[in-house]
């Protein structure tokens, strides 16, 4: 049996998140089939990643070259096709990212592996390997079995899994020089663009009381962003109370706003849609308020509150006030 890949993800010379969490179940995985776990590193300069995944993997393959720096479909597909032909990993965990949602299908096309996207875990059982995926807005878990094949494809979900800061495992670390008939890149980066900065930083807080759908009017918002400030906090928001205009986007929590890691997360009227999810998965201390008792955010809370958020909002103030 071959090794899991696990492609590293980056942006803006700083490692993202997912990349660990990839590793940490890369590594369980190994522990299990008795793997070797080989990180893929494609950058313009690759040092300050090698230093970051540490001993996180038993190989660390690394191409470092100036036209790698951001990420390019055409490039990276070619380059991870290579590697893959040369090294025949049993699985490769690319993340359900921007990068590799548009990244893994075309490398499927390319190699012919079966693929599996948008995982919240992937299983062993004796026909195979399962992914394990959700339904109906995550109200349901699916497992998905794959055609047999010699290697496998999965795009992970962001929050999925807790990283491990540090690892046992060896870290060879292998120096490739980028292939010199590569295909001419079709694009060109121009720059990157925060659209979640604004003139409050949600993610340095350590306590954030967040609003969903559920506060149901945007008239209701200071009244509980009164109550994030009593509270030594700040406000913060879901994706839907972004979309329709009621705060500004640097409030949004998820991932496609900011990923969070207050100590105390105070989430009313957020159903938990997986986006917000991950965006809260290095959280102390989740509390969530809701009316519906079958509320995903429920499964992710340390606490849970089946209640109207206003009465909610009303009794801390009051207990506050005291």
């Amino acid at each position: 049996m071959g090794d899991i890949f696990v492609v590293i993800e980056h942006r803006e010379n700083a490692l993202r998140d997912i990349s660990r969490e990839m590793l940490r179940r890369a590594d369980r995985l190994c522990e299990a089939l008795s793997a070797d776990l080989t990180a893929v590193v494609l950058g313009g300069k690759n040092d300050a990643f090698v230093t970051d995944i540490g001993t996180a993997a038993d190989r660390i393959i690394t191409i470092a070259d100036e036209k790698l720096t951001s990420f390019d479909l055409d490039l990276y597909k070619e380059i991870l096709h290579r590697l893959i032909g040369e090294y025949h990993p049993f699985m490769t965990l690319i993340g359900h990212t921007p990068w590799g949602m548009t990244l893994a299908p075309a490398l499927s096309i390319k190699t012919g592996l079966p693929l599996a996207t948008d995982c919240v875990d992937i299983l062993m059982e004796d026909s195979g390997p399962k992914a394990v995926r959700q339904i109906y807005s995550g109200k349901l878990f699916s497992k998905v079995g794959l055609k047999e094949s010699e290697g496998y494809l999965f795009t992970v979900r962001s929050g999925a899994f807790q990283a491990d800061e540090k690892g046992s495992r060896r870290g060879e670390v292998i120096e490739k020089e980028i292939p010199a008939d590569l295909p001419d890149t079709r694009k060109q980066f121009i720059e990157f663009v925060d659209t979640a900065a604004g003139e409050v930083d949600i993610s340095q807080s350590e306590l954030l009381v967040s609003i969903g759908r559920g506060v149901g009017d945007p008239d209701k918002i200071p009244a509980i962003k009164e109550l994030a400030e009593q509270l030594g906090g700040s406000l913060s928001c879901s994706r839907p109370i972004v979309d329709k205009n009621w705060l500004p986007k640097y409030y949004q929590v998820g991932t496609s706003g900011k990923s969070v890691k207050p100590k105390i997360y105070l989430a009313l009227g957020i159903s938990g849609a997986f986006q917000h999810v991950a965006g809260i998965a290095g959280a102390g201390t989740v509390i969530a308020v809701n009316k519906d008792p079958m509320a995903p955010i429920f499964r992710f809370a340390d606490y849970g509150v089946v209640a109207d958020l206003f009465n909610i909002v009303d009794a801390l103030k009051e207990k506050i006030s005291q």
